[in-house]
């Protein structure tokens, strides 16, 4: 069973025809997407309740649900194989374990255009109801494939003419003078570890973000939205 929780994840989903069992909504609530919530489930066929804070609270499990979560199945994930024979960009994650920074990242790179973001079985977070709520909405849009060796991953992006750029604090080329080949992959590594010496030997070009300050690196996710929106800024019109 997966929740979603919040209104604009709900309204996400609702639109893009996810397979759920109910919408529950907050008794009292009102206002313009509340309603559209209401009238996506009737459309839809999705049986809607109206049921106490408490126990969406309770449903939600600590998330931020404003009043609106949805009930639906396991979440389905991709295989290589579903790929999109089209896809310019995507996102490879090796080990990122903090769900917060799984669903920023997703956000992020469903907004700069990626076809999907591609993340290991294993040592790896996986999508759950707070990296849902984090995308906000996103993996209604974004596939996400789960491999059993991200290695074989990026050999099978190489068979593809895949060019593969891993962010790494040691490249010697910085993300805003770098020049991108399409098909791109961008391969981001883990909190705190960065890239796994297998995967940074896989990629064609290491990348580097300059720091002005005294901390050698950002954040994943702002890592992420920083070279996935040069890459957009880019790829504009091309």
């Amino acid at each position: 069973m997966t929740v979603i929780a919040g209104i604009h994840s709900v309204r996400e989903a609702l639109k893009n025809r996810r397979e759920l069992e109910r919408v529950i909504v907050a008794r009292g609530m009102g206002g313009q997407k509340v309603q559209e919530i209401v009238d996506l489930a009737r459309e839809a066929g999705v049986q809607l309740r109206f049921d106490t804070r408490e126990q969406i609270d309770r449903l939600a499990q600590g998330s931020a649900h404003q009043g609106v979560v949805a009930i639906g199945g396991a979440f389905r994930y991709w295989s290589m194989d579903e790929l999109r024979e089209d896809a310019r960009l995507v996102v490879v994650l090796d080990g990122v374990e903090d769900p917060h920074n799984l669903g920023a990242i997703a956000r992020t790179a469903e907004c700069a255009g990626a076809s999907a973001i591609i993340i290991p079985e294993r040592r790896s977070a996986g999508v759950t109801d707070t990296v849902m709520k984090a995308a906000a909405g996103a993996l209604e849009h974004l596939p996400v494939i789960r491999v059993v060796n991200i290695n074989r991953a990026l050999e099978q992006l190489k068979e593809r003419d895949f060019w593969l750029y891993g962010l790494d604090e040691r490249g010697t080329d910085t993300y805003d003078t770098v020049k991108f080949a399409t098909p791109t992959a961008i391969v981001l590594g883990g909190e705190g570890h960065g890239l796994h010496e297998q995967v940074r030997k896989h990629c064609d070009v290491l990348v580097n973000i300059p720091m002005a300050g005294q901390i050698p690196s950002l954040n994943v996710s702002v890592a992420a939205g920083v070279v996935l929106f040069e890459w957009k800024r880019r790829m504009v019109g091309q």
